[in-house]
């Protein structure tokens, strides 16, 4: 009996890990520990976490468990890569050396069985919420982020709290299609990278889309401590294969 081939790589996306949700990390750290070490390796998509303040917020204990964990599988033998979110894009090259991971830029291309794959996150492809893009231009700017991370630690805690209650509540006015990527914004992604597939989170609405010949996978967001319950991600097969898994509610 032949046994099965090891996936070339796992994806997933949009766990915005908390420690006021431990149902969820542990679920991350229950895959970490026993699905990805049996692929080659390991993409993840952005809003990993909740917020992230800043590379030297890695010693507090929960951050330093999720840390941990990524070095372990590292340190196994899976190679591990990081493309920032909304919530994550002040991770830095020291989280990443601490994790043992790699940081890329968006988009980013792989290829498997002749299908050309790009990665992105999600956001930059929701072009209808120009107060959105406007904001992602201004706090993704190297200056600014230069600027904000000479603050305090607490201080930048306090300033991300306020962004966040200012977000939900813009949130509550804006329409789904608002929120999510836009058609033309897909086309020029494909057309830039060449892609047959595009893989992204951030709407919080997985499915399988078809654009012609090509496909484009929106993966799920992550969350165990409350209703519905959801999760999962998708595994990709040396020969292209794409296959999408879904954690149970049980």
């Amino acid at each position: 009996m032949s046994t099965p081939s090891r996936p070339l790589a796992l994806f997933l996306s949009d766990l915005h890990l908390q420690e006021s949700h431990p149902r969820t990390a542990e679920a991350f750290f229950g895959f970490l520990a026993e699905r990805a070490p049996h692929a080659r390796q390991l993409y993840l998509l952005g809003d990993i976490f909740e917020y992230w303040a800043g590379d030297d917020d890695l010693a507090e204990p929960f951050h330093l468990r999720v840390v941990n964990a990524l070095r372990a599988l590292a340190d196994g033998g899976v190679e591990v890569f990081w493309i920032a979110g909304n919530r994550d894009f002040l991770v830095g090259e020291a989280f990443a050396r601490a994790a043992g991971l790699t940081l890329l830029g968006e988009p980013h291309v792989i290829t498997a069985g002749g299908t050309r794959i790009a990665l992105v996150h999600g956001d930059a492809e929701c072009t209808a919420d120009t107060k959105y893009m406007a904001f992602r231009a201004q706090v993704r700017n190297a200056a600014w982020q230069r600027q904000f991370l000479s603050l305090p630690l607490v201080q930048r805690k306090q300033i991300i709290a306020g962004l966040r209650e200012g977000s939900r509540e813009a949130h509550a006015t804006k329409s789904y299609e608002i929120m999510d990527v836009t058609p033309d914004a897909v086309e020029a992604l494909f057309a830039a990278t060449g892609a047959d597939v595009i893989i992204h989170g951030h709407t919080h609405r997985p499915n399988l889309h078809q654009h012609g010949a090509r496909r484009r996978y929106v993966l799920p967001d992550w969350e165990l401590d409350a209703e519905p319950k959801r999760g999962g991600w998708i595994e990709l097969s040396e020969d292209g294969t794409l296959a999408v898994h879904t954690i149970s509610a049980d």
